[in-house]
């Protein structure tokens, strides 16, 4: 009987040392060298980081308005939980038309057209994946949110589009977020 106890309990050590939560800082300081990341089953913003994101921020650019919402889901994913960032944007022209728009998606589509990746190493941005509109003319990447500390309501977007083969004419095509250029939010 005595045996059976220590069976137990050193498999549920083992189970427990496999199994472990990890925070997102730890995730993104190691993500430079793969290795050294430790095997996660959970990587959770234990100190909050996402939560300076989340909510409705508005700004504009080359005449163009833009809306983004942003949502933080925790402990999704089928593998390795994750807790993250889901964007939502609309943007209109100078009249008003609206050129892309896709806050009616669900957060589950969301996670692949607009989800959150993780900080850059340093901790200062913030990655997520973004596709655009027209996939065909590499209208997707990665966008870079940052939020200077000592301006809490104000953001800087950058997109930057992969590099890939475009497989139609895409001669006088612009990525949906523009390619390469800031863009300032504000906090609503």
């Amino acid at each position: 009987m005595k045996s059976i106890y220590s069976i137990i309990i050193i498999a549920l050590f083992n189970i427990s040392c496999m199994a472990q939560t990890v925070s997102l800082e730890t995730m993104a300081q190691c993500s430079n060298n793969p290795e050294t990341c430790p095997n996660a089953t959970y990587v959770k913003d234990v100190n909050n980081l996402l939560n300076k994101y989340v909510g409705t921020w508005i700004g504009t650019l080359n005449g163009k308005n833009y809306e983004f919402n942003f949502a933080k889901k925790e402990n999704t994913g089928e593998v390795i939980k994750w807790d993250f960032l889901v964007g939502r944007l609309k943007i209109t022209n100078s009249n008003g038309i609206i050129e892309f728009d896709n806050f009616n998606k669900t957060d589950a589509e969301l996670e692949k057209r607009f989800g959150g990746h993780n900080f850059q190493s340093d901790l200062k941005v913030y990655i997520m994946q973004f596709f655009g509109g027209k996939l065909n003319c590499i209208d997707y990447g990665y966008s870079y949110l940052r939020i200077k500390p000592e301006t809490p309501n104000s953001m800087s977007i950058l997109f930057l589009p992969s590099n890939d083969i475009v497989t139609e004419d895409c001669s006088n095509f612009l990525t949906t977020l523009p390619s390469e250029k800031l863009i300032y939010l504000t906090r609503q």
